[in-house]
C-alpha cells in the first residue's frame, strides 16, 4: 500500500466538477491528475488555468499537473501560482528538457517527465538524475478510455531496472488504461503512481474503487 493513486479528473463529470473533486477529497486517493491539454501537442482539448485556479481552492490533494502542450516551458510560472505539488511536461515536447525541469524546481515544484508510448525509456539515461518522476504513458495521450497498451508492463519493468541500477529516488507513474488487473501488474513491475480516469469516475462507487487501487 506505499503506492500512490491519483484519480485523472478528465474523466469527472463537468457539470458538478466541485462534487467530483470533495468526493476524492474525501477518498484515500493521495492526489490528484490533471490534464491539460492544447490541441496541438495532442488531438484534443481539455481545460486550462482558469480551471486549475479554481481547484486550488477545492482540492485538499497535492495537484500532479501534466501538461500534453508544445512548449510547456512558457507557463511554468503559471502552473507554479496554481498551487500545483508536480509539473509534468513530455520529453517530446521539449527541446532543452534540462533547462525546463531545472525551472520547474525552481519554481517551487517537483518536476516530471513523461514518455509517450513508442518512446524508449533509454531516452532518460542522463535526465533520471535530475527528475523526481517520471511519467509512463501507457495509452496515446489525449483521451480517455483507451485500451492499455501491453508493453507497458514490461517498459515499467525497464525504467524501474534503470533507477534501481543508478540508486535514484524517482518515482514512476503510469497513466492510461489503468484497472485492477493492469494495477497490479504494474505495480508488480516498479510502478509508484497509479493514475486512474474512468475506471474511477465512472463506477458505481468511486471512492471504493480507489480504496480497492490503494489496497493491491
Amino acid at each position: 500500500m506505499n503506492h500512490k493513486i491519483a484519480p485523472s479528473l478528465l474523466s469527472a463529470d463537468f457539470m458538478n466538477l466541485q462534487q467530483d473533486v470533495e468526493m476524492v477529497n474525501a477518498s484515500e486517493a493521495d492526489w490528484l491528475h490533471l490534464d491539460i491539454m492544447d490541441g496541438v501537442f495532442v488531438p484534443n482539448i481539455s481545460f486550462g488555468f482558469p480551471v486549475l485556479n479554481a481547484l486550488k481552492n477545492v482540492t485538499t490533494k497535492p495537484m500532479d499537473v501534466h501538461l500534453m502542450i508544445v512548449e510547456p516551458q512558457k507557463f511554468i510560472s503559471e502552473v507554479a501560482a496554481s498551487g500545483a505539488y508536480l509539473m509534468n511536461v513530455h520529453y517530446e515536447a521539449c527541446p532543452h528538457l534540462h533547462r525546463t525541469v531545472t525551472a520547474i524546481k525552481d519554481a517551487g515544484m517537483k518536476a516530471g517527465v513523461t514518455l509517450n508510448p513508442h518512446t524508449p525509456v533509454a531516452v532518460l539515461e542522463d535526465i533520471i538524475y535530475e527528475v523526481d518522476m517520471v511519467l509512463l504513458m501507457s495509452v496515446n495521450p489525449g483521451f480517455g478510455a483507451q485500451k492499455f497498451i501491453e508493453h507497458s508492463v514490461e517498459k515499467t519493468a525497464k525504467l524501474k531496472q534503470m533507477i534501481t541500477e543508478k540508486g535514484l529516488p524517482a518515482l514512476i507513474e503510469v497513466d492510461g488504461g489503468v484497472n485492477q488487473d493492469t494495477a497490479q501488474r504494474l505495480l508488480a513491475a516498479g510502478a509508484d503512481v497509479l493514475v486512474a480516469g474512468n475506471y474511477v469516475f465512472k463506477s458505481a462507487d468511486p471512492p471504493a474503487t480507489i480504496r480497492k487501487l490503494k489496497s493491491l
